[in-house]
């Protein structure tokens, strides 16, 4: 069985596997922002995110959170189980910074009093508007019940991953997350978390250990993500 592309995001693609409900992901070395206005592409990159990637997956597993993840098959590829995508970014934030800063105009690197988790809606025509519950509700993006094990399911990542950071010497300013439904209806964390997807500065120096130094133009995106994979590798 030939395997069919079936999806191309702006850091991965998608192909069908010959194994019923598993699919493969190949993660690209694109990087992107400003909502893909502005692209790069950085050597190794995307085997950078795929084993930070996995290996995170599986700390979250061992810690009872459920992924789609299955296994790494490659520098730059695993397998997944196929799920449907919810259509939310699901954020926590732990310190305020990037456009939260700017929206309540509150200096960068200000702790929250308590994690912020924040619904976004995943339509690129729209920029991944912010959205509150009931404008959720009103997409039917997701249910009641389906809101509630989001941002539980959320704040069980934050504190599992604040967990691990911290052993890294690294804060966890905030993440995104994405999550989907497999066959029998049930939410699977889903998509990757790595430096393109969270906020991780170095706890003593609060130099910046993911893509904003891509964003801002303040240093060398592949060092970086190499420095990251260096200390995940120590701790799992």
């Amino acid at each position: 069985m030939v395997a069919n592309l079936l999806y191309e995001g702006k850091a991965k693609r998608l192909f069908s596997t010959e194994q019923d409900g598993v699919l493969r992901v190949a993660y690209k070395d694109d990087a992107t922002a400003l909502n893909g206005e502005r692209k790069e592409s950085f050597a190794s990159k995307g085997r950078l995110n795929n084993e930070i990637t996995s290996r995170i997956f599986t700390y979250l597993n061992d810690a009872g959170i459920k992924s789609h993840f299955v296994e790494q098959i490659s520098d730059t590829e695993q397998l997944v189980r196929s799920v449907e995508i919810i259509p939310l970014e699901v954020v926590v934030r732990n310190v305020i910074a990037g456009s939260l800063a700017k929206r309540l105009g509150v200096p960068e690197g200000t702790p929250t009093k308590q994690p912020i988790v924040e619904f976004y809606y995943k339509e690129d025509a729209l920029n991944d508007p912010f959205i509150n519950d009931a404008h959720v509700l009103y997409l039917e993006a997701a249910t009641e019940d389906e809101i509630a094990i989001l941002k539980a399911s959320a704040l069980a990542v934050n504190d599992a991953l604040k967990e691990m950071f911290a052993k890294m010497n690294i804060t966890l300013i905030d993440f995104k997350l994405e999550f989907g439904r497999d066959k029998d209806g049930n939410i699977l964390l889903a998509d990757e978390i790595s430096p393109d997807t969270c906020r991780l500065w170095d706890r003593d120096t609060n130099a910046k250990l993911d893509k904003d130094v891509f964003r801002r133009n303040i240093g060398n995106l592949t060092a970086v993500y190499e420095e990251v994979l260096k200390r995940l590798k120590e701790v799992v």
